[in-house]
């Protein structure tokens, strides 16, 4: 479905979810990479506090409107269940994107709304995150073809 299909209010609710995550973020503190980097050594807690009100948020809104709602609000498809598979690759890519949460002290989300706080520094780890997505999906663009090239010289 594509975002014609879904109506005009789409978009700009999908906006809005952003700005007040964004918002939320930098009010935490945990747009800030060294509140992070405290974090992952043990020395502030904080973090705890917002993941478990995100998730708790989130757990309720889910649980509700699951059971009262037909459809999604936004999109207008069914619910249901979407399982991936725990193979290698989600070890591996949970492993690197660990690492680099660690080294910087910032994730995805968090570092665009470090930059909205003025951490342009930030910067660089975003060029690095597009660097790495741009790097793996070249590798595995270039792994699939070597499959497709093998198999094919197989038959």
């Amino acid at each position: 479905m594509n975002t014609e299909e879904r109506g005009p209010w789409f978009l700009s609710v999908i906006y809005v979810g952003g700005l007040i995550f964004g918002f939320g973020l930098a009010i935490s503190g945990m747009a800030r990479p060294e509140v992070v980097l405290d974090f992952l050594q043990f020395e502030d807690f904080g973090l705890l506090f917002v993941m478990g009100g995100a998730a708790l948020v989130t757990g309720i809104t889910f649980a509700v409107a699951t059971r009262s709602l037909k459809r999604a609000p936004l999109t207008g498809d069914a619910y249901r269940r979407r399982l991936k598979g725990f193979d290698r690759n989600v070890i591996i890519g949970g492993t690197i994107f660990g690492g680099g949460w660690g080294v910087s002290g910032i994730c995805p989300g968090a570092a665009y709304a470090s930059v909205g706080i003025g951490n342009y520094p930030i910067l660089w780890a975003i060029a690095g995150m597009f660097l790495g997505a741009y790097a793996q999906g070249y590798w595995r663009t270039a792994r699939t073809s070597t499959s497709a090239d093998a198999a094919a010289t197989d038959n």
